[in-house]
C-alpha cells in the first residue's frame, strides 16, 4: 500500500516561560497576529492547544515540556521563519519561542481533539453536527463524545464546544480529519486532531 502524504504538516515550536493564562486561546491567536498578520486568515491553519499544568484559577503555570504547534500547509513553512527566537506577549505573560521543527502528519485509526465547537451547544445536536460535517468529505468512523468546555474569546463573548474522539478511521479518512479538522475556529485551537491510543482521554 502506498505511503500517504500529507498536504499538510505541523511546526512546532520549544517554549520558555513561567505562566499562561489558562484561557488563552484568543490571547495566543492575537499575539500570532501581532508578528505574523494575516496569519489567523490562512485557509487551513490549525493552532494546536497548549498544555499547562492543571490547576484552578486563571493564571497556569506553563510546563517544560510544552510547544506550540502550528497546522499548516507544507507550502507556507518557509513564511513561519519570523516566529523562530521570538517572545510573545500572550494575555500578559511573556512566552520565548524556539527553533522550530516540521513533523510529519501520519494516519491513525483512532483520532481525538479537546475541543470541537460547532453551531450547536447541545450534545446531541453538537453530534448530529458532526455527523453531517464527517458524511460530507466522506469519512466514516465512530464519533465518540467527552467533556463539554467554555472558553472565552473576544470581549465577553464565549466558545462552546465537547472533546471528541473518532474511532475506526481508515488512514485516507484519518489523513482528511488530521488536514482539514472539524467545526469551526480552528485559529483558537478548535477542532485540531491529534494520534491517540485510549479513550481515557475524553476525561482530561
Amino acid at each position: 500500500m502506498d505511503e500517504i502524504v500529507a498536504a499538510m504538516v505541523d511546526v512546532v515550536y520549544p517554549l520558555a516561560g513561567e505562566r499562561l493564562p489558562r484561557d488563552h486561546r484568543q490571547a495566543l491567536a492575537d499575539a500570532l497576529e501581532q508578528v505574523l498578520p494575516g496569519l489567523t486568515a490562512w485557509p487551513d491553519l490549525g493552532v494546536h492547544r497548549i498544555n499547562v499544568v492543571a490547576g484552578i484559577g486563571s493564571s497556569a503555570l506553563l510546563s517544560q515540556r510544552a510547544r506550540l504547534a502550528l497546522r499548516v500547509r507544507r507550502e507556507r513553512v518557509d513564511a513561519l521563519a519570523p516566529l523562530n527566537g521570538i517572545r510573545l506577549h500572550v494575555g500578559g505573560c511573556a512566552v520565548s519561542l524556539g527553533r522550530a521543527q516540521v513533523r510529519e502528519l501520519l494516519p491513525h485509526a483512532t483520532l481525538y481533539s479537546h475541543l470541537v465547537t460547532t453551531d450547536d451547544d447541545d450534545e446531541l445536536l453538537f453530534l448530529a453536527a458532526v455527523e453531517r460535517e464527517l458524511e460530507a468529505r466522506g469519512v466514516r468512523g465512530r464519533s465518540i463524545c467527552g467533556r463539554r468546555h467554555i472558553v472565552s474569546i473576544d470581549g465577553d463573548a464565549s466558545l462552546t464546544g465537547f472533546s471528541l474522539m473518532l474511532d475506526g478511521l481508515s488512514p485516507a479518512d484519518s489523513m482528511r480529519v488530521l488536514e482539514s479538522g472539524l467545526g469551526c475556529h480552528r485559529e483558537l485551537g478548535c477542532g485540531v486532531f491529534v494520534p491517540h491510543k485510549s479513550a481515557a482521554a475524553l476525561r482530561a
